[in-house]
């Protein structure tokens, strides 16, 4: 290390300590755009924030998800930090803006093309290994009684969810994972559990044959009004809705369509194949509960960006 690296990483990391935290953490579309910029600055050193954004918007340039898992393989990570990149981050035009600044005080700009890239290559090491931290973070944590049944288990995951108030990517992720279990020959599409389904011309949230399932933990008009054009499409339609709202979601979607519409709780519809594969024996019952987490984890970790949603699975089951 030599004086002026040093003091490129000192006002880098000092613009890195002043970012806003949600949750702890800066937001992933900061770090992502920021990975972009620095890697754009290795051939060109534009420090005006006007060269990274697009004409006339607060966007910035090529901040796109492509983008950026591009630069995440460079530093042997595969794992996806965000799907769109960081160019709908409302604060990410003044975070670079800062990040610039910081930069032009380092006098980056000044240093040999060889040392601003060695320099550039350290940033983004640091940013990098942010977001790994970001993918390392605790993960969900339940218990396991072995007396109590598949149902209640699958309740207890949702709880456990609530009380972080991630029941609903859970319950989604949850929803395709036993799909996956009980239909291993079909392919069940894994998105990120944010997305909507209509701008994505999709059914709903998992589509098998000519049915449908859509998995909600507040059912309202909108998703009832998607029912009702699945069914005037043809198709066959599940709605799959937490245990305390069944009745209310039941007696709302016999109102739009009496009988066409099977309401079931995501404890039921979950639980029901574990017992059904376990052969309702406990001893095999509890390896389909472990073989669920497993590919939940699995669809979670293809996809999503908070590694949070991951499930801890208890060491009784780690092992079935």
């Amino acid at each position: 290390m030599n004086a002026s690296t040093d003091k490129i990483r000192d006002h880098f990391e000092r613009w890195y300590s002043a970012l806003r935290r949600y949750h702890g953490i800066p937001a992933k579309g900061t770090l992502a755009g920021a990975l972009v910029v620095l890697n754009r600055l290795k051939t060109k050193c534009e420090l005006n924030i006007e060269a990274h954004t697009a004409k006339g918007k607060s966007q910035i340039v090529g901040a796109s998800g492509a983008a950026v898992r591009k630069i995440l393989v460079e530093f042997n990570e595969t794992r996806p930090l965000l799907v769109e990149g960081g160019r709908t981050n409302r604060g990410l035009r003044g975070d670079i803006a800062s990040l610039l600044a910081a930069l032009k005080k380092a006098e980056l700009c000044k240093e040999l093309p060889q040392n601003r890239v060695r320099a550039i290559e350290q940033m983004q090491a640091f940013l990098v290994k942010q977001i790994q931290d970001i993918h390392a973070r605790s993960r969900i944590e339940i218990d396991f009684d072995p007396s109590s049944t598949s149902q209640q288990f699958v309740k207890t995951v949702l709880s456990a969810a609530h009380e972080l108030g991630k029941h609903g990517p859970v319950s989604e992720y949850l929803v395709g994972a036993k799909l996956q279990l009980r239909f291993p020959m079909h392919t069940i599409e894994n998105k990120i559990s944010s997305a909507a389904d209509q701008p994505r011309g999709r059914s709903g949230d998992f589509q098998i044959g000519d049915t449908v399932f859509h998995v909600t933990v507040a059912p309202g008009p909108l998703v009832y009004e998607k029912c009702r054009t699945n069914i005037s499409n043809g198709l066959r339609v599940y709605l799959l809705v937490p245990e305390v709202t069944a009745v209310g979601a039941k007696q709302n979607a016999d109102q739009i369509a009496e009988g066409k519409i099977a309401v079931i709780s995501i404890e039921a519809f979950v639980s029901q194949n574990i017992d059904e594969l376990g052969q309702f024996d406990s001893k095999l019952e509890k390896h389909e509960i472990a073989r669920l987490l497993f590919l939940y984890n699995q669809r979670v970790d293809q996809v999503e960006h908070d590694k949070s949603l991951l499930i801890k699975i208890p060491a009784v089951l780690d092992n079935s």
